[in-house]
């Protein structure tokens, strides 16, 4: 079970690992033990989060979610597989995180009549001074 929050947790049946060779440096090591760690989370099928979360999730996630609802995550930093599998399951605990901040809701604001007068009048007076360069006529 990975817990996200009081009231949110992942059970351990909504997770799928799929242990593969890491590519890379690591001599002898990276050819015959299979340590880096595929996280399958199915989101979309999940009812453990609410559907805005499940929305914000895959606006995070990008190219991490699949074309069925799925949240993949690759881990294939460390040399240990039991490492590489716990950086996975924080990884997709901090995106869900992240997912559950609804984002501010932005007011529109307007430019004042006095800062359009101001930048009017600082143009004029750009334009004057490169307008005195020219040589006399």
């Amino acid at each position: 079970m990975l817990r996200i929050t009081d009231q949110i947790t992942i059970e351990e049946w909504e997770l799928v690992e799929q242990f593969i060779r890491a590519s890379g440096p690591g001599g002898q090591n990276v050819n015959k033990v299979s340590s880096a760690v595929e996280l399958r989370f199915e989101a979309e099928r999940s009812p453990s989060l609410p559907e805005p979360v499940k929305r914000r999730l895959r606006r995070l996630a990008g190219r991490r979610w699949t074309k069925d609802g799925a949240l993949v995550i690759q881990v294939q930093e460390e040399r240990s597989q039991a490492r590489n599998r716990e950086v996975a399951r924080e990884r997709l605990a901090e995106l869900i995180a992240k997912a559950l901040v609804a984002p501010k809701r932005r007011i529109p604001t307007k430019v004042s009549k006095n800062q359009k007068r101001k930048r009017v009048e600082a143009k004029k007076q750009r334009a004057e001074v490169k307008e005195k360069r020219g040589w006399e006529r």
